[in-house]
């Protein structure tokens, strides 16, 4: 008898496939703190380029998980948060640290 391997669950091939963009996973994390504004975000996720960390971003608003909300000037502000939605990610991200921490060489 033959037996056939498992695909592996759609939704969490989904969940990878976006996720495991480079950067999106950190930019959700780096969030946690609270709203920040892009230079700030910028500055606190090291070594992500403006125009990488803007293309994140704007995924991450498409997908529902941060939101961006502009403060009328002058200056005019801008700040980035999670949404429920991304929050509801926290305890798989809180997960995936501890999990890295044991596992994965530093």
């Amino acid at each position: 008898m033959v037996v056939e391997p498992t695909a592996c669950d759609a939704a969490l091939a989904r969940a990878f496939d976006f996720l495991g963009k480079r950067w999106s996973g950190v930019i959700l994390a780096t969030l946690t703190h609270g709203a920040v504004g892009f230079a700030e975000l910028a500055r606190r996720v090291e070594g992500i380029s403006d125009s990488v960390l803007s293309d994140r971003l704007v995924e991450l608003q498409g997908a529902g998980l941060v939101i961006r909300s502009v403060e009328p000037g002058p200056p005019v502000g801008v700040t980035y948060a999670l949404s429920p939605s991304g929050s509801a990610l926290l305890p798989a991200l809180q997960e995936l640290t501890t999990w890295a921490a044991t596992n994965l060489p530093g």
